[in-house]
């Protein structure tokens, strides 16, 4: 039924990860153990709470196998994504493990998650055609996102906006469908799911720009303080920091990157700590999600609205 949020979301969302297993078996062990290494590494599931989030609203009943179904693809295609990113991104760690492209090598890890973007697209074929077409809509979003994320900025493109751009095709996108699906799984109203997408591109924007700002601010975020830094990873308020015409803050993006000893680490995030960019990069936060709270206006009062509500809320603390 429509109106679940005060059951048990966690019983609900541990059915998901059982399912999440048992869709991402495959025909051979290598492979399953291959899918599963990220899967069961954990995560946030924060595009599955949203489809069931979203489920919510409506009066009328919801069809609990698709809901299952819908909250199953997004989550198959943040996963898959993560593969391919870390792969570019020659990453080391993902949710505190070894990456799949480490434990593996390059060419499996693509491949597991080319994989698994075929699962999602297999179970997306069960739920109908505009389901199909959203998914494939934001699918093409996420790989020109990925794909401008490697070649930087256009020659006169300003960077602020070109990362924007970028966020908001390889995160927001997918949020911003999480969104969608849910109320779609409930038959909503067009107006009601345009809102719910501009809610979830907007949320998504906030999403990933606090974890920019936390990479510096928090000490319990699941990496240590200074991350980005250390690996030389453009954030938000890096790219705030370059738009200074302070010497001293010339030296200290030039101190950034590879090759920074912990001690300078913890003395660069001493320095943003107290710098006036990290205020300006939380009001830009803040700034998106304001934005997704208005789409919410168009909702009746409910503990869904509630709920959506309070992520939004989370980003801003």
């Amino acid at each position: 039924m429509a109106g679940d949020t005060t059951g048990d979301t966690s019983a609900w969302l541990a059915r998901v990860e059982s399912k999440l297993a048992a869709i991402t078996q495959a025909d051979s062990p290598f492979v399953t153990d291959a899918s599963h290494h990220i899967l069961i590494a954990g995560g946030k599931r924060l595009r599955p709470l949203l489809v069931d989030l979203t489920s919510q609203i409506g009066d009328g009943p919801v069809d609990q196998d698709n809901l299952d179904s819908a909250a199953l693809v997004v989550e198959l295609t943040h996963v898959a994504s993560l593969y391919h990113d870390d792969v570019m991104d020659e990453a080391v760690l993902r949710r505190g493990v070894e990456s799949a492209n480490l434990r593996y090598g390059n060419t499996v890890a693509i491949l597991t998650g080319d994989y698994l973007f075929a699962r999602a697209s297999w179970l997306v074929a069960t739920l109908g055609t505009e389901f199909v077409a959203l998914q494939a809509e934001t699918f093409a979003r996420m790989v020109q996102g990925q794909i401008a994320e490697f070649k930087g900025p256009a020659t006169g493109e300003d960077e602020m906006d070109h990362y924007l751009k970028v966020l908001s095709d390889k995160t927001a996108a997918l949020i911003s469908t999480s969104a969608m699906f849910g109320g779609m799984v409930a038959n909503l109203d067009a107006p009601v799911l345009a809102a719910l997408g501009r809610f979830g591109e907007a949320m998504g924007m906030a999403f990933q720009l606090h974890d920019d700002v936390i990479d510096i601010t928090s000490d319990a975020s699941g990496k240590s303080p200074g991350t980005d830094l250390r690996q030389g990873v453009t954030t938000l308020p890096i790219l705030l920091l370059r738009r200074s015409e302070d010497p001293a803050d010339k030296q200290l993006l030039a101190s950034l990157g590879p090759g920074m000893t912990d001690e300078q680490v913890a003395e660069t995030v001493a320095v943003l700590r107290a710098h006036p960019v990290l205020d300006q990069a939380r009001e830009v936060v803040a700034g998106y999600a304001r934005q997704a709270d208005a789409e919410l206006d168009i909702l009746p009062q409910c503990a869904a609205k509630d709920a959506l509500l309070a992520l939004t809320a989370e980003m801003t603390n």
